[in-house]
């Protein structure tokens, strides 16, 4: 048997901390958080390396016999701002380099945990490996309505990674090819490991209208769960919604906390909701706790993700875990996560009224709704942690 190894996952800007619970549904760090348990259980021992956002998080937690949080000093304690984080590299950097451990492999989740990291991997001796799960769009193309532009940091410094690391793990074939025409990665450097899903939480099950959520309308509700931010669609969601007939209309639910980044747009969406006469039908419910998600996800219709851009879409996978079909654009990892026609639909339109057909085709035929989420089911037992786990160990080892 192979020795077991010590592994760095590098996450500047997500605390794994918050899981299980978190309320960004499908956010990066679930990934992070079930990567490492998934390769504790193979042997390994992992150290989930973040930055304090918070004073009262200790130096290190023990997670586990094998899996520990580390925090480390990068920038005042407090919750900021994504945009703002990579000011603190240097110094996330130089806290990274002075750790008394010493691992076999660092591997780093997001840009500018890599720009912190590589040069440290460098230094030591050991392996570097990217993984991205969101990449910029390119200076000059079209950002979605109410985006920032990117940091100025953040191209080059997706560039460097890219270009410089033993390997580059990727999430999707989409997210794949936009590293490698993006950001200039070598296509022999570049690998997938797709997710896997929990179904310890995310699993069939009757089919109810949770308490708690504000609805009793009769035809049930669909479910968005996503950050509310321009770049997740909820703005499209509640269009569509406006386009089904009220004879079938069910109830909207909105579960997602606000990024600091877009701190007003939370105001905008309760403006449009009012602006379509919805107000007794959408219910902005907050950030849930995961097994929460996942009873919202088993009581919807359907779960829409009208997200303008996702490298997979993990919120999709496990919406279709719990037998949940989904709607989805038709955009980046999104095309591997629901298979058209079969567990969901792909929209390639961004217009409420076609989003709004589409749900009304799905909703008026009840049966085919049902075979669908039969479907869905079968589809995401494909994604499994497990697995994830040993094609990680395996790329670890080809470049050891």
């Amino acid at each position: 048997m192979p020795e077991p190894l010590h592994i760095a996952f590098v996450s500047m800007h997500t605390s794994p901390a918050d899981l299980p619970g978190s309320g960004d549904a499908g956010g990066m760090n679930v990934v992070e958080y079930h990567q490492a348990f998934a390769l504790a259980r193979l042997g390994h021992r992992v150290d989930l390396i973040t930055r304090r956002s918070d004073p009262a998080q200790p130096d290190l937690v023990e997670l586990s016999d094998a899996v520990r949080l580390l925090h480390l000093p990068a920038g005042p304690p407090q919750r900021l701002a994504k945009s703002l984080i990579d000011a603190h590299i240097e110094e996330f950097s130089a806290g990274l380099a002075g750790l008394d451990a010493r691992y076999d492999v660092l591997h780093s989740h997001h840009w500018m945990s890599g720009v912190a990291a590589l040069p440290v991997a460098r230094r030591w001796g050991v392996p570097h490996l990217q993984s991205f799960h969101s990449v910029a769009a390119l200076p000059g193309s079209a950002l979605s309505e109410g985006e920032p532009p990117e940091s100025p940091a953040r191209v080059p410094g997706e560039r460097l990674v890219a270009t410089e690391s033993d390997a580059v793990i990727a999430i999707s074939a989409a997210e794949a090819r936009t590293v490698v025409e993006r950001c200039g990665a070598d296509p022999d450097r570049v690998v997938i490991v797709p997710p896997g899903v929990d179904r310890a939480v995310f699993h069939p099950g009757v089919s109810t209208s949770p308490t708690g959520t504000n609805s009793t309308n009769p035809r049930g509700y669909l479910l968005y769960a996503a950050r509310l931010q321009p770049l997740k669609g909820p703005d499209l969601a509640i269009g569509a919604l406006a386009e089904v007939p009220v004879e079938l209309r069910p109830d909207l639910l909105i579960a997602g906390d606000v990024s600091a980044d877009f701190a007003a747009y939370e105001a905008d969406l309760h403006a449009l909701v009012e602006a379509h006469g919805l107000r007794d039908a959408v219910h902005f419910i907050g950030p849930q706790p995961r097994e929460r998600l996942a009873e919202l996800m088993r009581g919807a219709r359907i779960v829409l993700v009208p997200s303008h851009s996702e490298t997979f879409g993990l919120i999709a996978l496990e919406a279709e875990s719990c037998g949940t079909p989904v709607i989805a654009s038709a955009a980046g990892g999104l095309r591997e996560a629901v298979v058209h026609g079969e567990t969901g639909q792909l929209m390639d339109s961004r217009q409420p009224e076609d989003w709004g057909t589409a749900i009304t085709r799905l909703l008026a035929k009840p049966q085919r709704l049902a075979r669908m989420g039969v479907v869905a089911q079968i589809h995401a037992r494909r994604f499994n942690w497990d697995w994830t786990a040993r094609l990680l160990d395996l790329h670890y080892r080809e470049v050891l």
